[in-house]
């Protein structure tokens, strides 16, 4: 019967739904209501103020009891610390998505596999520098991010060698496809680790990006802006980092995701900048991303350019909300849990520190 109603609905608003939209609730909607769901328990600004008027770890508890997050920490002895509020908060992230994870069908799930594979690599580089130092694997593990764990990750960490560790990574990771175009053998000898987090990252990116493009419609419109923000925002920040290091031009350029904004021209201005300057001019050209770098500073109370990146990135992800039909949501979810735990982490530690002078220095959302 409502699908006779839908037909006999005025042209133009058929028009207006794409065909997409007709079977994406068969598959996808259960889920797609779910994360709205979600993300209407994010913490809004009268729950921010209230976190800063607490005087104890306690009293962040006790808060936080209030809000979506319920009694997470109930069964945390006291006193709290902030590594254990940290440690819970990943967890109930997990859970969440995990559930979404289990609950999802082709091509959401692989989409929500491309999610994790960004903490995957951070956890890959952790145990590559870990391992090639010495460091045990137990340790190791701990320190790695719930989302990017994967089966296997006792034997990257029970490789001795290079060439067992290589093996291990391409063998039994599911980054071995970008591992195995951009990462050599001879790379783990001399132990660039942070080269190898960033060419890991920008044979995903243009993988994920590319992913997007082909499942069209909205996804491809909503990821494509979320994808090329990140990809720009990586370049830039290779760019000032690379400043009074070794690392050549010609490396520096190799390491910038190709699926941004600045791409080409833009990337090409920033593979020949040789002070910050030259990256802000370069990126102002750019109307989207000039005032990112207006205000930004060094002294006290001034916000940074990470900041000003991490203010923006909210903001595209809030707008992500705006289009139904799309999994670009999901996404957009994770990456506002994401900057919410800095958040309330950052606020914590300036609860347990007494240092109540930098207690408003976060990135509100709502």
């Amino acid at each position: 019967i409502w699908v006779a109603l839908l037909l006999d609905k005025p042209k133009s608003t058929m028009d207006m739904l794409q065909l997409g939209d007709w079977t994406f609730n068969a598959d996808n909607g259960y889920l797609e209501g779910l994360v709205r769901g979600f993300k209407a328990g994010i913490l809004s600004e009268a729950d921010y103020v209230n976190l800063e008027q607490c005087e104890t770890l306690e009293d962040v508890k006790l808060h936080l009891q209030s809000t979506s997050y319920g009694s997470f920490l109930q069964n945390e002895p006291s006193p709290l610390n902030v590594s254990t509020v940290d440690d819970k908060l990943k967890e109930l992230l997990v859970v969440e998505f995990e559930h979404m994870r289990n609950q999802a069908v082709q091509p959401l799930s692989q989409f929500l596999d491309f999610v994790t594979y960004s903490y995957m690599i951070d956890n890959i580089v952790l145990l590559i520098s870990g391992t090639l130092h010495g460091r045990p694997a137990s340790e190791l593990i701990a320190n790695c991010h719930p989302l990017g764990s994967f089966e296997q990750m006792e034997s990257v960490c029970i490789a001795t060698t290079p060439a067992d560790l290589y093996n291990a990574v391409l063998i039994d990771t599911p980054l071995a496809p970008f591992f195995q175009e951009c990462v050599s053998q001879q790379d783990l000898d001399e132990m660039n680790v942070e080269l190898i987090r960033n060419t890991l990252y920008k044979a995903y990116l243009e993988a994920f990006y590319e992913f997007c493009q082909e499942l069209g419609g909205r996804t491809a419109e909503v990821m494509g802006s979320l994808l090329q923000f990140e990809a720009d925002r990586r370049a830039v920040i290779i760019t000032i980092n690379s400043f009074g290091t070794e690392l050549s031009k010609d490396d520096r350029a190799k390491l910038y995701p190709r699926c941004g904004k600045l791409h080409p021209d833009g990337l090409a201005r920033l593979a020949r900048a040789d002070e910050y300057e030259s990256v802000r001019v370069a990126s102002e050209a750019y109307g989207e991303y000039r005032p990112l770098f207006e205000g930004v500073g060094t002294n006290p109370g001034d916000k940074t350019l990470e900041d000003k990146f991490f203010e923006h990135e909210v903001a595209l992800n809030k707008d992500a909300f705006l289009q139904q039909f799309q999994f670009g949501v999901f996404f957009a979810y994770i990456k506002l849990k994401e900057q919410e735990h800095r958040n309330i982490i950052w606020i914590s530690e300036c609860v347990a520190q007494r240092n109540r002078s930098k207690i408003k220095n976060y990135v509100p959302i709502f």
